[in-house]
């Protein structure tokens, strides 16, 4: 069962799914002992992160801003410790190709930003909730193109489980990036959008041809200054979208 839920299953969409009665809020775990030396900075740093340390967009006093929530799940991969993150398919309408975490908007039955965030991976890659110790969630962030506001998830995928694409015509792969392949300067580049639009951005993949930029790239960097983990890179180095990411459109 997932610390600081209680749940029971019911039918969501293609499948069984978990519904989470409302999570405390609190940062704290069941078994904080039971972490991996190398999260608990993560889990210490939810309860001291402030959303001015993440971005300068956070949702208007009355807004009536949609809402939704994303996984940001740890886990400890063939390459260590890592991130799960999905690829939008290239010919999506909106944001084709977009690396980001699994999430989306809150639906009705959701009780809070944990339970849609987990039911979002699940309905994307098929990831089993009951695995994931969730540890923590960092303030609620604002994006104003689309009005949304969104609530990053913490978790630890304790007990893991397969994960592909469950919607093709939606998500192109599912990826584990080693948080030493984020971390690597070489790695590091500004992501510039012929908007002017400018990112701190990420080359991941087998072959790091892969683009990871935008509120994804954002929460990542910001989360690891934070925490005292990032390493100096040159900020200098400049990489362009792919043609495919520029088909859709934003927002």
């Amino acid at each position: 069962m997932l610390a600081g839920t209680s749940c029971t299953r019911r039918r969501s969409g293609s499948g069984p799914w978990r519904s989470c009665s409302p999570w405390s809020g609190s940062t704290s775990v069941s078994d904080p002992a039971g972490l991996p030396g190398w999260l608990e900075p993560v889990r210490e740093g939810a309860r001291t992160i402030t959303a001015d340390d993440l971005t300068r967009f956070v949702p208007p006093e009355g807004s009536d801003a949609r809402q939704g929530a994303v996984l940001m799940l740890f886990g400890e991969g063939p390459a260590g410790p890592d991130l799960l993150l999905t690829e939008r398919n290239h010919q999506m309408r909106s944001h084709p190709g977009q690396l980001s975490f699994p999430g989306g908007s809150m639906d009705p039955g959701d009780d809070g930003p944990v339970a849609a965030a987990l039911r979002e991976a699940y309905e994307e890659t098929g990831l089993d909730p009951a695995g994931v110790e969730v540890i923590g969630t960092l303030p609620q962030l604002w994006l104003p193109p689309s009005n949304f506001a969104v609530t990053p998830v913490l978790g630890w995928w304790r007990v893991e489980s397969p994960v592909s694409p469950t919607s093709p015509e939606e998500v192109e792969q599912v990826l584990r990036v080693p948080l030493a392949e984020l971390l690597d300067p070489t790695h590091r580049v500004t992501v510039t959008h012929p908007s002017g639009y400018r990112s701190p951005g990420f080359l991941v993949g087998a072959e790091h041809d892969l683009v990871l930029w935008g509120f994804t790239a954002g929460i990542i960097t910001r989360l690891f200054d934070h925490l005292g983990w990032t390493r100096p890179w040159d900020e200098t180095a400049e990489a362009e979208l792919p043609a495919y990411m520029l088909s859709g459109r934003r927002g």
